[in-house]
């Protein structure tokens, strides 16, 4: 449910092409029945840079990610408020097209769910929704969304199998290509390395680390040194609020007491 009475919608803050950010928030408040999950949340997300959503377990950042492509539609007790601002337009609005809105921000979840089709059809699947059938066209994006995600060498000669035949990491993989498929500009990514092995998860953030340059990317995450090696700009929560927010120099200089304490006690 969405209720957009309380904000004043004059107009997006700047989200277009020329702006530095990607993602406006304003006012942002969700509710689950009377509980309040999320409080009045302010906060731009810039473009082309990882932003890393940090905090201790049940402090919102899922409910914050999921708010970014309206994954909180599916939870139909949930009250959603305020705006979310992408490309100009605030995505709240109970009107705009869900479908064009998460081909623009694709999530990558905590454990990989590959389509259970060929590796071929996993990326291609995007893309034939999107209109296009020209095989041609669909060898290149399969060709070149593999080899953006380090994956092409390792399946090249086997496309046609199933996805069971992959580790686990390279399954993440497989479903980070199927999202760049249909060409997003921001990808949400929900604890994505949580159920990998070491060297997986190494992978997986040397991968974000490259395609920054191209996408937004939105990380939730609760382990400190995860957040330390990938972050460009830091946002921390607790109990459903944004404490404190700022650059990589937020971890040695961090001015509240939660987050010093995080810091501290964290992963």
């Amino acid at each position: 449910m969405y209720n957009n009475e309380n904000v004043i919608l004059n107009q997006c803050p700047n989200t277009g092409k020329d702006s530095l950010n990607a993602i406006s928030i304003r006012d942002l408040n969700v509710f689950a029945d009377k509980t309040q999950i999320l409080k009045s949340l302010n906060i731009d997300i810039p473009k082309h840079k990882i932003t890393v959503i940090l905090g201790p377990s049940g402090c919102g950042k899922t409910t914050l990610l999921k708010s970014m492509n309206r994954l909180t539609d599916l939870y139909k007790a949930l009250e959603v408020s305020g705006q979310i601002c992408i490309h100009g337009e605030d995505i709240l609005l109970s009107h705009k097209d869900m479908s064009a809105l998460r081909q623009k921000t694709g999530l990558l979840s905590q454990k990989p769910y590959p389509l259970p089709v060929s590796l071929y059809k996993n990326i291609t699947y995007g893309p034939k929704l999107k209109g296009i059938k020209n095989k041609k066209i669909l060898d290149k994006i399969v060709t070149r969304q593999l080899k953006e995600v380090g994956l092409w060498e390792e399946v090249k000669d086997r496309l046609n199998a199933s996805p069971d035949c992959l580790s686990i990491g390279q399954q993440q993989r497989l479903c980070l290509a199927r999202g760049l498929a249909v060409k997003p500009s921001i990808i949400l990514a929900d604890e994505p390395t949580s159920a990998l092995d070491p060297t997986s998860s190494q992978i997986i953030e040397k991968q974000f680390m490259k395609i920054k340059k191209t996408y937004t990317i939105v990380l939730v995450t609760h382990v400190v040194r995860q957040a330390m090696r990938l972050a460009d700009y830091v946002v921390f929560m607790h109990n459903g609020e944004i404490i404190e927010t700022g650059g990589v120099e937020i971890f040695k200089n961090p001015k509240t007491d939660q987050m010093k304490e995080y810091l501290i006690n964290g992963n």
